[in-house]
């Protein structure tokens, strides 16, 4: 799954590009642009999503939050 496809997830869960945009303080052709043209979440917005819909922020930035390696060796 891309980071893309959990944004549409994310979206899915709280009813529509309307409802992220009011949960995100923002418009719904802002969210329309991260998914169409910016091919991405902005960051500040990413705990905000991650907290109302429960999609985790590894899916939805993984290049902001990877997923920790817990077989590596320190």
């Amino acid at each position: 799954m891309t980071n893309l496809d959990s944004l549409q997830k994310a979206i899915n869960a709280v009813g529509g590009q309307h409802a992220l945009a009011k949960i995100c303080k923002t418009s719904q052709p802002r969210i329309w642009n991260w998914l169409n043209r910016d091919k991405k979440l902005p960051a500040e917005y990413v705990l905000i999503i991650e907290k109302a819909t429960g999609v985790p922020r590894n899916e939805l930035r993984s290049d902001l939050y990877p997923l920790e390696d817990h077989n590596q060796v320190a």
